[in-house]
């Protein structure tokens, strides 16, 4: 196997020396050199897997070595070197393109980490187009082309990444992709929601605890951030953080550590940083409800996720996909869109989007009769929920807290339960006892695990 081979640009020989010894011990060749020029030179003659820059070079800034380096040779990962504490300078180089970036002084292992993720990434095969199972982002509109490019390119980068969209609009698939198409993808990806942690339980849930650190501390917990070391942490809808651990997870990005409640150590973290919300940030940063200083720090690139109205040629291939995936998934025949229906559905705005676009054609395919879809079955004019035909008897609301999807799955298979019964297990007859078609009532019996 060939020895991979990495450039060291710095004007300060004990730095020069520190790295290609370092390299050497990572079985890695090194070339050193002093320059902007002599840098470029190397770049355009020698096989270089990977480039370490320092900011300040005696003829210009590492800066520009990092925007070179992507015009020119885009595949080659480039990281830079920036003095103690100069985050500004840092982010500035990881919006210009750069792979990742080390402070000084040098922390070794640091290093090692950066080069062996950065090494992963050049011996990496090209990212391919999505597949098939990524249904959200399939299309060939202009926007979704220019969405998938963009993953491909950032995927390359351990920058923050927030991902802003509306609802329904594939924030998270479009995260997992960016997860996939890198360096970290044999590493943890752990997604969050960050609105569905209790706030008394967050800084455990992030952070992990100590056993016997609280009431209810029964065991030790990792937390989330340890969960996905190596990897990639995806906050989901970061915008409902409260402000107290705004501060806390702040403090963890930037000192890539975190301290479990009730330990006294801190506990080293390796992570890529992905978050995303449907809400507006930059508002909720000018109204106090979101910290500034944070949503810099998560904010180092933005990528916008389109709607689904503004790529509605894109809508045809994602209803075909959905229904595919729905047929083979609840085991009943394919059905097809009539062209009434597909017309409604590009006329349609979809507030919810994609996510919206798959409830639809889910909830019709259980109405449609003889496998066509219509228009009527889409019922995208009236959205609120119809009345259900009563088998016999009512179901009583029980006190307190209840889980309500497994309380109303439960009230349905009852239902279905006791048509069966009534028609001795003739699913066509049991199916206009329920008043739905024979398709609906195979789709509820594979969905409640009832066949």
């Amino acid at each position: 196997m060939t020895t991979p081979l990495a450039l060291v640009v710095d004007d300060e020989p004990d730095i020069r020396d520190l790295l290609a010894i370092t390299l050497a011990r990572m079985d890695i060749d090194a070339i050193t050199v002093e320059t902007l020029d002599e840098a470029r030179a190397r770049l355009q003659d020698s096989p270089i897997k990977l480039c370490l820059t320092d900011m300040n070079l005696p003829d210009g800034n590492g800066i520009d070595l990092v925007k070179w380096v992507q015009k020119n040779h885009p595949q080659i990962p480039i990281a830079v070197i920036t003095a103690y504490g100069s985050m500004d300078t840092a982010i500035s180089a990881l919006k210009a393109g750069a792979f990742d970036f080390v402070s000084k002084p040098v922390e070794l292992p640091r290093l090692r980490e950066l080069v062996a993720s950065a090494l992963r990434l050049s011996e990496a095969p090209a990212a391919t187009e999505p597949l098939e199972s990524e249904g959200p982002l399939l299309g060939e509109s202009p926007e979704i082309q220019k969405l998938r490019s963009q993953i491909r390119k950032l995927a390359r980068s351990q920058a923050p990444i927030y991902i802003s969209g509306e609802s329904g609009s594939g924030k998270e698939l479009v995260a997992r992709l960016i997860h996939q198409q890198g360096p970290r993808r044999d590493q943890p990806f752990v997604p969050v929601n960050c609105g569905a942690i209790p706030s008394e339980l967050m800084e455990s849930e992030f952070f992990g605890h100590k056993k016997g650190s609280f009431t209810g501390a029964t065991d030790n917990k990792e937390g989330l951030f340890r969960a996905a070391n190596g990897g990639t942490l995806f906050l989901d809808e970061v915008a409902d953080l409260p402000l107290a651990m705004q501060v806390k997870l702040l403090r963890a990005i930037q000192e890539k550590s975190v301290r479990p409640v009730g330990e006294s150590q801190e506990v080293e973290v390796d992570i890529r940083l992905l978050s995303a919300t449907h809400k507006n940030l930059a508002e909720l940063v000018d109204e106090g409800e979101f910290r500034q200083d944070l949503f810099y720090r998560i904010n180092v690139i933005e990528l916008k996720v389109p709607p689904l109205r503004s790529r509605q040629s894109d809508i045809p291939l994602l209803a075909n996909h959905f229904l595919k995936r729905i047929a083979a998934e609840y085991e009943c025949p394919p059905a097809r869109l009539s062209q009434d229906a597909m017309n409604a559905l590009m006329d349609y705005a979809f507030p919810g989007n994609v996510r919206e676009l798959e409830n639809i054609l889910e909830r019709a395919f259980t109405l449609c009769d003889e496998d066509e879809i219509s228009a009527a079955d889409l019922h995208l004019d009236t959205r609120s929920i119809q009345d259900s035909p009563v088998v016999e008897g009512s179901a009583e609301v029980p006190e307190g807290r209840i889980d309500l999807e497994n309380y109303l799955e439960s009230i349905e298979r009852q239902a279905i339960e006791k048509a069966l019964e009534a028609t001795r297990w003739n699913k066509t007859a049991a199916a206009k006892r329920l008043g739905i078609s024979f398709r609906a009532l195979r789709y509820r019996l594979k969905k409640l695990g009832m066949e």
